[in-house]
């Protein structure tokens, strides 16, 4: 470890790694996790680099017009034989792996979309159609679509890998946001009690019985659901879910011994609740919070399956769902993505029982 722990954190990171299955799963879901989130550097339809008459461009980063390569439109198609041509006679480029962008249409399929997996025109038919073959892209492994396609010709590696980011994006910070206010909500019912917990209780009763998919229904036909927007409407309603663990934990604790001494030695009423309180309470929400995760994660996915999800065209796991029922006759679609699924969701519920191992004081090692 970089840095030395205390007996009791020592503790709990033993446990942590005594549950093989919890902790190897941790590792497997942010090695994940950290490869999505460089995704246009692993899948994408621009080079990474180009070297272009003495001069290194970053067309991932930036938009060059194709003016820079002695063409005429507002932004360059690389994928364009004439400019993989000039680009070629007069520099070089470094493809990423994988060709194609979560909204690349792939033209040269050999079969109708969705086409089956690794396919792509042949590479004697693609290098003879575009003979410069060190430039080309279609002679190389990056073009093929090892998952196949959807019905719009967009490879599924690609949205995979798009998806998988923007899905864990959305869970971890929908989690992050609902368990502060949660927490914070929790807290002050449970460690004030009477009116306030009546009125904070029957507030909660009514706000989480309001039909959220109505709502985004309705939301959906004013305007187009974004990131963002969705992501509030969601933090709205789901901050309730830790509400009740964290009050049941400062209704127990608030009458402790060492809460009534602080109390005594004059502390605000603040101060015992963050300094005393809320770091047993959090052990019980840690534990929910891979949980949480979960579920955050597979309500996007049921919203983008339903239509009232991210705007058309993003990458989404929830609309690969939708490709796979829709095109029963190409069933790489449904196995890719219910493999992908069921691993995620495997992954977060192996870590929440690790977690939970390792915050429960009565756990011993074995």
């Amino acid at each position: 470890m970089i840095f030395k722990l205390n007996a009791l954190n020592q503790r709990r990171w033993t446990l942590f790694r005594a549950n093989r299955r919890g902790f190897w799963s941790f590792w497997i879901f942010t090695l994940l996790f950290l490869i999505s989130l460089f995704a246009p550097l692993i899948a994408n339809d621009k080079p990474i680099l180009v070297g272009y008459k003495g001069e290194v461009l970053f067309p991932t980063l930036v938009n060059y017009p194709e003016a820079k390569f002695g063409g005429f439109l507002a932004e360059t198609n690389y994928r364009d034989p004439v400019n993989l041509e000039e680009i070629a006679a007069n520099g070089w480029m470094l493809w990423p792996p994988i060709h194609y962008s979560y909204n690349t249409t792939n033209t040269e399929l050999p079969l109708p979309a969705p086409s089956p997996p690794a396919s792509t025109l042949s590479a004697d038919v693609a290098c003879a159609k575009y003979p410069l073959k060190a430039a080309d892209p279609q002679c190389s492994a990056g073009n093929m679509n090892w998952l196949g396609t959807d019905d719009q010709g967009r490879d599924v590696v690609a949205r995979l890998i798009y998806g998988y980011r923007v899905s864990i994006a959305f869970g971890l910070i929908l989690t992050i946001f609902s368990s502060i206010i949660g927490i914070a909500a929790g807290a002050v019912q449970g460690y004030y009690g009477g009116w306030t917990d009546l009125i904070f209780q029957r507030f909660i009763d009514i706000w989480s019985s309001m039909p959220t998919l109505y709502l985004l229904i309705i939301i959906a036909a004013f305007v187009t659901p974004t990131f963002w927007l969705l992501l509030s409407i969601l933090v709205l309603f789901s901050w309730t879910g830790l509400v009740r663990l964290i009050r049941a934990e400062f209704l127990r604790a608030r009458n402790f011994e060492y809460v009534r001494a602080a109390r005594a030695l004059g502390l605000s009423n603040g101060k015992i609740m963050f300094r005393h309180l809320l770091p047993n309470a959090m052990i019980s929400a840690v534990t929910f919070m891979p949980f949480l995760i979960a579920g955050s994660v597979t309500t996007l996915t049921a919203l983008d399956y339903l239509g009232f999800g991210l705007p058309p065209g993003s990458p989404s796991l929830g609309e690969l769902v939708s490709q796979g029922k829709n095109n029963i006759q190409a069933p790489w679609l449904g196995f890719t993505i219910f493999i992908l699924m069921s691993t995620l969701l495997t992954l977060l519920v192996f870590i929440g029982e690790a977690v939970r191992d390792a915050l429960d004081p009565r756990k011993t090692f074995t």
